[in-house]
């Protein structure tokens, strides 16, 4: 007897149809096949199906019994098709009558006792059924995360015997009740803020106008200058996340097995500062099966790499497109797979080796060409891509032993949310800033005296064309944070400052 069963295979941080044809008492010898391109994981789902059906009072098929994954050409992987498989042996074998079941896309992890585990990409199956007007059954942490999608029905399963029941029509199963307006309403509560960084007034500056804009940052000091201190607190005065990108940052972690729902949390924008030992696979994304890097993990936040000039030269290198375009494509021989990796990139290095190049105590023994071979490892193109390029000097005695209070976050935050509103009216999507804005030049007009200062500082710094439209972009957030609808003079002065380490440092 065949049997259908419909679930869905995670491409990515989408969920693509897969059927489950389940055929029992073919003739032949008794044996259980799966076909489909299963992985490992998918293969040993035989053990457990079998195990979780005699824990749970059914009768394991004595017969032939073929398992299609359908369709072929997409290779399974994960335990995703624990529940869907064992429901189809049940139907296959007569061993009940499931007549509900051609209604629901499912999808879950068997134990051996036949209790259901959770599975990644609970708000991927969301989407999914949203997209074509399906219901779910998801083990109950999946099942949460699903139900975060605005008119999904999701329905919880934790145990094979009670899906089995309900899908008779015998008893309900409890619906997943989630909603992200809980997520929206909490307020957010750092520990940290603006108000514990001392002095450093310029690059304070430098970080509200980075954040209001979207700008990547690329900050140059020595050793103890606040740094590291000021990049761990910009996720304190980034902007509120709109509802779609909170589902949009809930999706890669849900994806990538790291859920963002639990009970009471508070939802933040990522902030993600990996080590300068990752490889190019775990900062960009990969594998056999591609999942999602630390880039894309911090889609809608901040990716913060520290010590830039100890990074692999060749894992920064492939930054460069996925910076531009906003999203990274992987190939494998698997398939192709795009993640999202809008984010807001913060760097900060030494200026040389030792770090105290330019200090004014003079402690820095480095040669011309070891300073050289140091600042090499960034290329010239990378540099290039940072919007915002500033010297960090190390924080005067004077600022130590002063006792006033600096301006904290909330104050930076309430004017970065209304420079941020200017561009939502400007660009009409919460999504785009000026760091991403397309026709530059219609929405950065200049006047006269703008337009010669630009043009005298690409003369006199030898800038690339890149760094002409970044200018425009970072006065235009320059002119958002003042409220005024045009780009004045300051404005411009302003941004030329942010650029010229490109050229003088490098």
């Amino acid at each position: 007897m065949l049997s259908i069963v419909h679930s869905g295979a995670l491409k990515g941080i989408e969920v693509v149809d897969v059927t489950i044809e389940v055929n029992s008492g073919e003739r032949g010898d008794p044996r259980f096949i799966m076909v489909g391109l299963p992985d490992a994981a998918v293969k040993e789902s035989h053990d457990r199906v079998f195990s979780a059906l005699s824990n749970s009072g059914f009768a394991c098929p004595r017969m032939r019994t073929t398992v299609n994954l359908a369709p072929g050409y997409i290779r399974k992987e994960g335990s995703f098709y624990d529940l869907p498989i064992a429901l189809g042996v049940i139907q296959s074998t007569a061993q009940a009558n499931m007549h509900l079941l051609d209604g629901f896309v499912i999808a879950g992890e068997l134990s051996l006792s036949g209790t259901i585990s959770d599975i990644r990409g609970g708000i991927a199956f969301g989407l999914y059924a949203k997209q074509h007007s399906k219901k779910l059954i998801l083990p109950p942490k999946s099942a949460k995360e699903a139900a975060l999608v605005e008119g999904v029905e999701v329905f919880v399963a934790d145990s094979l015997v009670s899906v089995v029941a309900f899908l008779s029509g015998d008893v309900p199963l409890p619906r997943a009740q989630s909603s992200i307006e809980n997520f929206y309403s909490i307020e957010q509560d750092y520990v940290i803020d603006f108000s514990d960084v001392v002095g450093q007034l310029a690059i304070r500056r430098a970080v509200e106008v980075a954040v209001a804009g979207g700008h990547n940052l690329l900050m140059i000091g020595t050793p103890g200058s606040g740094k590291s201190m000021i990049a761990k607190r910009i996720p304190t005065i980034m902007p509120r996340a709109s509802m779609e990108e909170m589902i949009d940052i809930m999706n890669i972690y849900s994806a990538a097995g790291m859920s963002l729902s639990e009970e009471n949390s508070c939802f933040r924008r990522p902030f993600r500062a990996p080590h300068h030992t990752i490889s190019t696979v775990g900062l960009l994304g990969g594998g056999v099966i591609p999942g999602p890097g630390e880039i894309s993990l911090a889609h809608n936040g901040v990716l913060f790499l520290d010590e830039l000039a100890e990074f692999n030269r060749m894992t920064l290198e492939v930054l460069r497109q996925p910076l531009e375009d906003g999203e990274i494509t992987i190939s494998r021989s698997s398939g192709k797979v795009t993640f999202p990796c809008s984010i807001i990139l913060v760097a900060a290095m030494n200026p040389c080796p030792c770090g105290f190049l330019g200090d004014k105590t003079g402690r820095c023994k480095c040669s011309p060409n070891l300073v050289a071979k140091y600042r090499s490892r960034i290329s010239g193109p990378l540099i290039d891509r940072f919007d915002i390029q500033v010297d960090v000097p190390s924080v005067s005695l004077s600022d130590l032993r002063g006792r006033g209070k600096a301006e904290c976050s909330a104050d930076i935050k309430g004017r970065v949310e209304r420079a941020r509103s200017m561009q939502n009216k400007r660009f009409r999507d919460r999504k785009t800033t000026n760091a991403r804005m397309v026709n530059v030049r219609e929405i950065c007009t200049l006047d006269a005296t703008c337009q010669n200062l630009l043009d005298m500082a690409m003369r006199n710094l030898y800038l690339s064309a890149r760094a002409y439209d970044k200018i425009l972009k970072i006065a235009r957030t320059i002119a958002d944070l003042a409220e005024s609808d045009r780009i004045l003079e300051k404005h411009i002065l302003e941004a030329i400052q942010y650029r010229s380490l490109d050229r003088v440092f490098f």
